[in-house]
């Protein structure tokens, strides 16, 4: 990371943290070695001295996540792709897609976030850390939605120790005072063969768990979407044709465009990537700079 990026980052850190302990809207103020940052009640932000396009589209990125309410917080799903719209091959490699940007991008998600998800196919296909290790910043708390208990104990997140870490499963698969391979067990009620989205989020909520970071997979993150359940979906997309494999959003399917999902779109480039972030919800303020910065 770019030492003025580094700076920036550090301020954005100290905009979100002024931003959750504040009980009313009031001005955020972080001062960097880079500069200072300046974010007003209604959202105009301003950097002195003025950022360069580069630095300008950093900070746009990621002010509208520092700000989120501390009551509603948000729900993120992020997915990386190829071209042709495959997240792995056909035998499961995913590792890497997107490139070293998209990584280190995750990873501010990650310190921006209370509790990062992932299904249970994703940490059998890739055994993920889920930590921050790109950036500055806290690990959230781990959150694997495994609905009948599938996992054995012989993963990373359930032995590292680096984070906790929780299971969301049905509440019939748990008994009272039950643990899954050492880590806390979250029950909540079963729909069909699943879990919703909606009561997924209710019970992290309860625990204050609201700015939620759905990092995947796939069908992880296409349910959330089905649901309606998602703030924003950040589709990273890499210059790579695979022709074949596992998809990224898979939706039920519809026989007329007009009833296809299309939303505001924000578009960053991440290195040789390009990140697509959907507008789904109004959740998060949209923050503007200043005309005068």
């Amino acid at each position: 990371m770019k030492a003025e990026q580094q700076a920036a980052w550090q301020a954005l850190l100290d905009i979100a943290a002024q931003s959750r302990a504040a009980a009313e809207p009031a001005e955020l103020v972080a001062a960097q070695p880079g500069g200072i940052l300046r974010v007003s009640p209604d959202g105009r932000w301003s950097h002195d001295p003025p950022p360069a396009g580069e630095l300008a589209a950093f900070l746009e990125l990621y002010l509208p996540y520092c700000l989120a309410s501390r009551e509603r917080g948000f729900v993120a799903g992020h997915l990386g792709q190829s071209l042709d719209g495959r997240i792995a091959t056909e035998g499961g490699a995913s590792r890497w897609i997107t490139g070293a940007a998209d990584v280190e991008h995750n990873h501010r998600m990650r310190a921006l976030a209370d509790a990062v998800l992932v299904g249970a196919a994703t940490v059998r296909c890739d055994d993920p850390q889920l930590t921050v290790r790109c950036c500055p910043g806290r690990h959230p708390v781990r959150v694997i939605l495994d609905a009948n208990r599938t996992l054995a104990g012989n993963y990373g997140i359930f032995t590292d120790r680096a984070a906790p870490t929780l299971v969301v499963a049905a509440a019939d698969r748990i008994a009272p005072g039950e643990r899954h391979c050492g880590s806390e067990l979250l029950g909540v009620p079963r729909d069909g063969d699943g879990l919703t989205p909606a009561a997924i989020r209710a019970a992290l909520a309860a625990r204050g768990l609201t700015r939620l970071f759905v990092e995947g997979g796939g069908r992880t993150v296409s349910r959330f979407l089905e649901a309606g359940a998602l703030d924003r979906l950040q589709i990273a997309v890499s210059p790579l044709i695979i022709g074949s494999g596992r998809p990224s959003i898979t939706l039920p399917p519809i026989e007329d465009l007009r009833r296809g999902l299309r939303p505001r779109i924000r578009r960053f480039a991440l290195g040789e990537d390009q990140l697509y972030e959907c507008i789904l919800s109004d959740a998060l303020p949209e923050p503007c700079r200043d005309a005068a910065s």
